[in-house]
């Protein structure tokens, strides 16, 4: 899993840290709301661990902002604030769940576990759809009108991640951790290739879209314009 840790305190970031890369776990951590919305925006993540109150931008500020802009990676808000009022305001935010400090490694591994195992639930069942062209990710199947085409694992995966950001220019950075995995060694070139791909893909479809190259950042997912 690649985490992203945003915590003030740098021994609790530190600690956490070392627990989770010994799970295997990669973990970008920074130490301002700030710095922490920029992260969460121009990378990919399994999950967020996020402090609440934060210098320069607090917790809540984040994770409001996360949401507002379709961002639906896990949050798991830990903070000392522990009324009931604080977990349901928390909650309703738009977090997936609370944990309270001080706290034990483990349970936190756990929440993380749990975080995860209810996204990819979700992703599997879940429907997108963009301008009449749709996917079924569990099936890795593409549809426009009466056109049905099942896609490879990667061209599925990359149009999946286009689907879920519409109109975002996606750097390169972020659809090879998307696609490919955060650890994986691969080389640029095999990116552009399955755009390629899936570029026929969508033309042959006559579905009313296509991939845009933002030259120098990456790609992004538009509606043709109309003649």
């Amino acid at each position: 899993m690649r985490i992203l840790m945003i915590e003030d305190d740098k021994d609790l970031c530190h600690n956490i840290t070392l627990t989770l890369e010994q799970a295997d776990c990669h973990v970008d951590c920074c130490h301002t709301g700030r710095d922490g919305l920029y992260l969460a925006k121009a990378n990919t993540y399994d999950a967020i661990i996020l402090d609440r109150m934060l210098p320069e931008m607090d917790g809540m500020t984040v994770l409001l902002t996360l949401r507002r802009q379709n961002i639906t990676t896990p949050v798991i808000l830990a903070t000392a604030l522990d009324q009931l009022r604080d977990r349901v305001h928390g909650l309703d935010a738009g977090a997936d769940d609370y944990l309270v400090k001080p706290f034990a490694a483990e349970e936190l591994m756990a929440r993380l576990r749990a975080v995860t195992r209810r996204l990819g639930n979700q992703l599997l069942t879940q429907k997108l759809c963009f301008s009449g062209l749709s996917l079924e990710p569990g099936e890795r199947r593409m549809e426009y009108g009466s056109v049905s085409v099942s896609l490879s694992r990667r061209e599925s995966a990359l149009l999946e991640f286009f689907l879920r950001n519409p109109k975002q220019t996606l750097p390169r950075s972020r659809i090879l951790s998307y696609v490919w995995g955060s650890d994986s060694e691969v080389e640029e070139g095999n990116l552009d290739n399955y755009i390629h791909f899936l570029r026929r893909r969508l033309k042959a479809s006559g579905a009313p879209v296509h991939l845009a190259t933002v030259h120098g950042i990456g790609y992004r997912l538009e509606e043709n314009e109309m003649m």
